[in-house]
């Protein structure tokens, strides 16, 4: 008689390769699924404003900051918008292949699974652009019907829906969201000219993942689109796009992973500059169009190695490839030059990351050769009256070589405690909006540069982890980090005058120019409790970020990069029991800079959110959320002198919640 056949069970995750052994090497913050539900602005950005350190630009968030200042990073390594932080979405990078900042209205929570922050660079399998860290977002996994269904302050209107089909060795889901508002003045020394700052977003995403074998197939395809405006007449603007991509997952004794992805974006802002009295805007700049596409490929292998040695090996490509076109030189009104400026990045490499565990103690090294090159750069100038060129530059082709790597290690020194250690070079490439795009903010104007170069990053930290009781866990870091060629907006002249690229500058002219170095030291703190239904978590860094600068900008030389501040904070405490949840979170902030001379504050602020959701039935629940419920004034620009603009005021918000069973 045959023997039975006992066939394994075959597990769908919608996840990569598994999570590296030598990542306990690092400096890692993850937040769950339940933890991303529970945020009371339901936004991805205030989720990610709970990992200290981590920091967009500016403080305002996706509904009423300009897109272009939506970049991230960590550590102070900040004094551009551009994001020196690899977000990676199932493995996808996310950044805009134009600009380098981040869409966040197409990321809703709801479909997040969880989020994972690497602080530190040089992850070599995360990619190109790991200067200060990692981001990797996993989507959610399957689960039955839910909705969302929130209005708030400010005729305000949050509304999401998904569902999902789960078979045997697989499944799809689809969501949607929407959101809109007639928005807030920004302006906090408002005039006749200032008004509410409306916003409307939505977007939509669908997956499907599929069991072949020891082998799972990814797809996901999603679309969002995006319109502000910054509170008065000809400042709106628009985003759009759409990604697809294909992961193929092998989990067999020989792991690997194959993806390949394409990005497409369009954006559109118009600028204006508003007199001192605040009672006119005039047009200055409209930069209609922004379309821009990145392409990407991306295969690794994992080889059985025997017990406690992990090793993976691969290569990757990006190719971006967009560029801006503008209307520019208004008189009574109307534009008189037409520019277009553009061009493309590429980057190709190979990478390898292996880890070794020897009882308590872990080693891992990793690193990564990439060939980059930035072509076909050019700007091309016009009269509209007659079509008679201004400017027809072709810039020449450049191209390098990279080496960058990590190497770190852990030892358990007893069940409670850990100690760990690690050195990095990471290194970045300059996005087509930092080599060709100019740009405005309030009076003051900032031209691009074509003849930028990468950016580099050495760095190392050590830390500690205690964990002395179930639930309850302690992590510091200490950090010295040198960003050297860090690009940066200097300070090139003071208006009123007229400036190449941007023409007539009512307040500051700046460059963007490669600095000496941003010298940064800190520390970070990290620590959660969680004895049962009652829970805290803690997320604290301080940051001493200083510019090395000489040459033209040698006024720099010992200041704080712009928009860094000292010290960040975010303090959660909550409660669940079954399917009620309630939290407070408190934030700090820092005073900050709005400029790289430092003449401009931005004074501290310290905010609170709430967040309760009761059961109603089995599966619906009512929800109250309040963003910023003391309405302290949180400053988040100065655009012109005796100029404030802020960031959300109170928001209080009442909906409902459909929860699958």
């Amino acid at each position: 008689m045959a023997a039975a056949q006992t066939t394994p069970e075959v597990v769908v995750t919608g996840r990569g390769l598994d999570d590296a052994p030598g990542d306990r090497a690092f400096d890692i913050v993850t937040v769950d699924r339940a933890t991303i539900a529970a945020n009371p602005a339901d936004r991805l950005e205030s989720v990610l404003a709970d990992v200290a350190g981590l920091q967009q630009f500016r403080r305002s968030d996706s509904r009423s900051a300009n897109p272009t200042s939506q970049g991230i990073t960590l550590r102070g390594l900040g004094g551009n918008a551009a994001s020196r932080v690899v977000l990676l979405v199932d493995g996808v990078p996310q950044a805009d292949p134009f600009g380098g900042w981040v869409a966040f209205p197409a990321y809703a929570p709801d479909r997040l699974g969880r989020i994972r922050v690497t602080r530190g660079g040089g992850s070599g399998v995360a990619g190109p652009g790991a200067l200060a860290g990692t981001l990797e977002i996993d989507s959610a996994g399957p689960e039955g019907p839910s909705a969302r269904l929130s209005y708030g302050s400010r005729d305000s209107l949050d509304v999401s829906a998904g569902t999902a089909l789960v078979r045997p060795g697989g499944f799809a889901t689809l969501s949607a969201a929407y959101a809109r508002g007639d928005g807030f003045v920004p302006v906090v020394q408002r005039g006749p000219v200032d008004r509410p700052a409306p916003y409307e977003q939505g977007s939509i995403a669908a997956r499907t993942v599929l069991s072949l074998g020891t082998t799972e197939l990814q797809v996901n395809a999603s679309g969002f689109t995006d319109r502000r405006e910054r509170g008065t007449a000809f400042t709106d603007n628009r985003s759009e796009g759409a990604d697809a991509s294909a992961r193929v997952v092998g989990r067999g004794r020989w792991a690997w992973s194959a993806l390949a992805y394409l990005q497409t974006r369009t954006f559109a802002s118009r600028f204006a500059a508003i007199n001192a009295a605040r009672t006119t805007a005039t047009p200055t700049l409209d930069q209609y169009n922004t379309p821009a596409t990145g392409l990407g490929a991306r295969i690794e292998v994992q080889p059985p190695l025997g017990t406690g040695v992990t090793l993976r090996l691969g290569a990757d490509l990006r190719d971006v490839e967009g560029r801006t076109q503008e209307l520019f030189t208004f008189v009574a009104g109307a534009p008189t030059r037409r520019r277009v400026a553009g061009g493309e990045n590429r980057t190709a490499g190979l990478f390898a990351d292996g880890s070794l565990e020897r009882g308590a103690l872990t080693v891992t090294a990793g690193g990564r050769v990439d060939r980059w090159t930035i072509a076909d750069g050019f700007l091309s100038e016009q009269t509209l009256a007659t079509g008679a060129t201004l400017t027809d530059a072709r810039y020449p082709d450049r191209s390098g070589t990279e080496a960058t790597g990590r190497a770190g290690l852990a030892w358990r020194v007893a069940s409670p405690l850990s100690l760990r250690a690690a050195a990095y070079r990471g290194w970045r490439l300059p996005t087509l909006n930092e080599l060709y795009r100019p740009f405005r903010a309030g009076a003051d104007a900032t031209a691009a540069n074509a003849g930028l170069t990468p950016e580099h990053l050495d760095g190392v930290e050590a830390g500690a982890e205690l964990r002395p009781l179930h639930g309850a866990r302690l992590a510091a870091t200490v950090f010295d980090n040198r960003l050297t060629g860090a690009i940066a907006n200097v300070t090139a002249g003071q208006g009123p005058g007229m400036f190449p690229q941007v023409g007539f500058v009512a307040g500051v002219y700046r460059v963007r120019r490669n600095l000496d170095a941003i010298r940064s030291r800190g520390v970070e703190v990290d620590a959660e409790w969680r004895p049962g239904a009652v829970g805290a978590r803690l997320s604290w860094a301080h940051t001493d970020a200083r510019v090395e600068a000489s040459g033209t900008a040698a006024a720099l030389d010992g200041l704080r990069p712009a928009q860094v501040a000292r010290d960040q904070l975010s303090a959660t405490l909550d409660w669940r029991h079954d399917a009620t949840a309630a939290a407070l979170t408190l934030r700090h902030q820092a005073r900050q800079f709005e400029d790289d001379a430092n003449t401009r504050t931005l004074a501290p602020a310290t905010t609170l959110d709430a967040y309760l959701a009761v059961p109603l039935t089995g599966a619906l629940a009512v929800e109250l959320r309040g963003e910023n419920v003391t309405d302290t004034r949180v400053e988040a620009g100065i655009p012109a002198a005796g100029v404030i603009e802020r960031a959300t005021p109170r928001t209080l918000w009442l909906g409902l919640r459909l929860r699958p069973r």
